[in-house]
């Protein structure tokens, strides 16, 4: 059952908030995002670590369809429930300095979100994924397309087309799925993700299923090419939207290339895994290469947050245990470290006006928190060891390079090329002489300051002591292993 409160806690929490509104809303959507930090919390130190299901609930839907309302947390989940329980509360308490119209509907809309993300990761039900999958897009548009910058309106309803193209893909595979299941005595077939996983289906069944589940989820990290959406979107929606979009909705489609792609068609993945590492190692190159060459420092993360979700990819398809362990660890360091980065962005934009490299600078002379902060999280970033973002690539580009040594060695180039721009970027907007709009920058205040502390901690807590969050994926992520070798031999 505590899934479920995971899930409608936050919805109930947002339609309050909605309707009372009041000029206190800021607190009160934090204490509700804390709330659900407890019970994520909760459940994240009192899960057992093995390869079931947990706190879990399972009710009718649509009987007579085999439809069911189905969710639970296992290993392969607990990391990004914890994450989206985490990130919400710091990303509601970054806006406590910035004003934004109409907070009421603003703060409900990504307490909304934050109910949808929780049912994707929680989801036992083919099409209750698909439900909080689709759910999780309404939020985000909204926020984007009402507080967005200039262009918002074309680049949120690009954004927009992207993720429903994708997404229609992935219905038509869940439903040609659900009609592969057998029929049972009280209903015509099985929605659920456990009956997809016992299907055999044909070799050219899997090549078709693959793709179908590949575009919808390669789009909602993405990766290359299915990225053109993404710099634009982050560029011009205001920049708690940024956050929860980099911070945690992107790793709805590295989630779902394992839970569904790998188990379900792994035929499928034995003829085009290798095409989908060689487009994610692509995407890592191209990614930060196009970084390395940015002025707008939101910008910049944005492409550098690209870069890192192809290394994400490359080690779920290197079907290792190393590789999907990288993938889980990193998606919780990607979303601490990339939250912080874009939380500085948003800081020297609210002091200068400008997030132009080029017109910053020497703002290390009279800000020692913002500075040390920064510098913390932007070396987790590039992976320093003892630092969040060491333990996940190292597993993620051992994955890979057991996989295919020469791609390892090519997704290896993300750690050079991730110093490059994060250095640059420091040293460009922080030391040198002031210019004329960094000649007064403040340094940062109480409620910002708690943004980045907890942050701080986590990223050493992760690089220091990993064992903490790798114990709990550990069985789950053997058990997916060796299902998905046994079924593949199988189905051969």
């Amino acid at each position: 059952m505590l899934t479920l409160f995971l899930i409608l806690y936050p919805a109930v929490a947002a339609t309050l908030i909605f309707l009372i509104g009041g000029e206190r809303i800021k607190q009160i959507a934090l204490v509700a995002a804390l709330v659900e930090l407890a019970l994520a919390g909760y459940a994240f130190f009192v899960f057992t670590p093995d390869a079931t299901s947990q706190f879990g609930f399972d009710y009718p839907w649509i009987s007579s369809l085999g439809i069911r309302l189905s969710a639970g947390i296992d290993g392969i989940s607990v990391l990004l429930v914890l994450l989206t329980g985490l990130l919400v509360p710091f990303i509601v308490l970054s806006t406590f300095n910035r004003t934004y119209k109409q907070p009421a509907t603003f703060y409900a809309l990504m307490l909304f979100m934050q109910a949808a993300l929780m049912g994707v990761f929680t989801a036992r039900d083919g099409f209750l994924f698909y439900f909080f999958f689709e759910a999780a897009l309404i939020p985000i548009y909204f926020l984007a397309a009402m507080w967005g910058g200039e262009n918002r309106i074309p680049v949120t309803f690009k954004f927009f087309v992207y993720t429903i193209f994708g997404s229609l893909f992935m219905l038509l595979a869940l439903v040609y799925l659900y009609f592969q299941t057998p029929a049972t005595d009280v209903a015509t077939h099985s929605s659920a993700i456990a009956d997809f996983y016992k299907l055999k289906l044909t070799p050219e069944a899997q090549n078709w299923v693959f793709w179908a589940f590949f575009i919808a989820f390669a789009i909602k990290m993405p990766v290359f090419p299915f990225h053109t959406w993404q710099p634009d979107t982050y560029v011009e929606a205001p920049t708690p939207a940024t956050m929860l979009l980099a911070g945690i909705m992107l790793k709805m489609g590295v989630y779902g290339l394992i839970r569904f792609i790998l188990p379900i068609v792994p035929l499928g993945v034995e003829t085009w895994g290798k095409t989908a590492i060689i487009l994610a190692v692509i995407g890592i190159i191209y990614g930060a290469i196009i970084a390395i060459r940015q002025r707008d420092m939101k910008r910049l993360i944005a492409y550098s947050s690209f870069s890192h979700v192809g290394l994400m990819a490359a080690g779920v398809f290197s079907q290792t245990e190393t590789g999907m362990q990288g993938a889980l660890v990193q998606m919780l360091a990607h979303g601490i470290n990339v939250v912080g980065l874009f939380f500085v962005a948003d800081i020297i934009f609210s002091r200068t006006n400008t997030r132009q490299l080029d017109q910053l600078g020497g703002i290390t002379q009279s800000t020692p928190k913002l500075t040390v902060y920064f510098l913390i999280i932007l070396l987790g970033s590039v992976a320093l060891p003892l630092t969040n973002g060491f333990i996940g690539e190292f597993l993620l580009l051992h994955g890979v390079f057991t996989y295919n040594h020469y791609l390892g060695l090519a997704a290896g180039f993300t750690i050079i090329f991730g110093a490059v721009y994060m250095l640059r970027m420091f040293q460009k907007s922080m030391f040198g002489p002031t210019s004329s709009r960094t000649e007064s920058f403040a340094d940062l205040t109480t409620s910002e300051s708690w943004v980045f502390i907890p942050l701080i901690v986590l990223v050493f807590w992760i690089g220091i002591y990993p064992h903490t969050f790798l114990k709990v994926t550990e069985p789950a992520v053997a058990n997916l292993m060796k299902y998905i070798g046994t079924t593949a031999v199988s189905m051969k």
